[in-house]
């Protein structure tokens, strides 16, 4: 496991809800926990690692592998769902003694981050929703693919061409990568027993009751890909319609990964609507 040493996916260490959690911790300021999506080999780094810079030059960014992803823990026998994955990051903020966040939730994580706010107000300052999972809706082909993934290159490569509008952007050299993440001794293991057919119920499991979502005070923001092929764009169009205080952004030519296919737009989009929070009424 020498990758474990050299790899720019591993970065801090803690235990947060009894999971020894591998985590990024960049920056100062005002905090901002960045919660990552669900894709097969996946880990924080991966998914936030183009807007990472830009982010944490104002502010201090945290950036975890929920459990069972990237190389945090997976302890045998957990039972993944959203109660589970909401105390792992709550868990997180009472490790590093932060009463509240910022959140910027992406696909999977964007569920994730409706939740914790549903049910820690307190805990949440701003939201950032992207691509965003939270409600029900019909699972798509590429999610079905996504979450039913079994490790071979050949699989990744197709699979990775769904997220992207840009195919430009999947090449071979990084499917190889995110496929030899995915073999790491135990991930496909966890990964299978996250979303096992039938896959809607995944979807189903990662929604908040409409009411509770229409309830937050949360200014928020809510960002999609008009090309999105894995979370269809209707879904953020019903959370910027529910939630009072929303704002939605659409980037056009965009598929499911807004933050690598625009990066620069996307952080400073984030950026700036974190910012009007800084000015108000700053949070140490």
């Amino acid at each position: 496991m020498s990758d474990v040493n050299t790899s720019p996916e591993v970065g801090r260490s803690i235990v947060a809800a009894g999971i020894r959690t591998n985590y990024h911790d960049l920056g100062q300021g005002s905090p901002v926990l960045l919660l990552h999506g669900s894709g097969p080999g996946v880990s924080a780094w991966a998914n936030w690692r183009a807007v990472l810079p830009t982010l944490s030059s104002q502010r201090r960014v945290i950036a975890p592998d929920l459990v069972g992803f990237g190389y945090s823990d997976r302890p045998a026998g957990h039972r993944y769902g959203l109660d589970s994955w909401v105390e792992h990051a709550v868990g997180l903020l009472d490790a590093l003694a932060l009463p509240t966040v910022d959140l910027v939730g992406n696909s999977f994580g964007g569920a994730l981050a409706l939740a914790v706010a549903i049910r820690h107000p307190t805990r949440v300052r701003r939201l950032v929703l992207m691509g965003s999972a939270g409600l029900r809706f019909t699972l798509t082909p590429a999610l079905d693919q996504v979450w039913g993934y079994q490790p071979s290159f050949e699989a990744m490569r197709t699979m990775m061409d769904l997220f992207a509008f840009d195919r430009g952007l999947v090449t071979d050299a990084l499917a190889q990568l995110r496929y030899e993440a995915s073999l790491r001794p135990g991930v496909q293991d966890a990964y299978a027993s996250m979303f096992p057919a039938p896959r809607q119920n995944g979807v189903d499991g990662l929604a908040s009751d409409e009411a509770q979502i229409a309830a937050l005070s949360n200014e928020t923001l809510v960002i999609h890909g008009r090309e999105d092929r894995v979370i269809p764009l209707e879904t953020s169009l019903r959370l910027a319609s529910l939630i009072p205080k929303a704002q939605l952004h659409v980037f056009g030519q965009c598929g499911h990964w807004t933050q690598i296919e625009h990066a620069a737009r996307f952080a400073k989009l984030v950026d700036s609507f974190l910012a009007e929070a800084d000015a108000s009424s700053p949070t140490t």
